[in-house]
């Protein structure tokens, strides 16, 4: 599994704090069981975030396998790469 990004991070991190804050106002709690039983649920959520978040990043980052083609047959070149258009400035000299 991939390492999470700084975003990836920050954005689970967000996610404790908010879930945590939240959850402290609704609920009303005030013993400190109570309280670390809803701290632990905003962290468990907070890092499922983070893990969902960089699992579906490296999906997007993995190539969709080895030989499949989305587009017509001979969209790729030999080496099996996408043959991406080239710009109209390319061609200058």
């Amino acid at each position: 599994m991939p390492r999470p990004t700084t975003a990836q991070l920050l954005t689970g991190t967000l996610i404790v704090v908010a879930t945590t804050v939240a959850l402290l106002a609704v609920s009303g709690s005030s013993e400190a069981f109570e309280v670390a039983v809803l701290v632990m649920f905003a962290v468990a959520l907070g890092t499922l975030s983070t893990l969902l978040m960089a699992s579906a990043a490296a999906q997007r980052r993995s190539p969709a396998g080895a030989g499949a083609s989305d587009g017509p047959p001979g969209d790729r070149a030999d080496t099996g790469a996408p043959v991406y258009p080239q710009p109209e400035y390319a061609h200058r000299t």
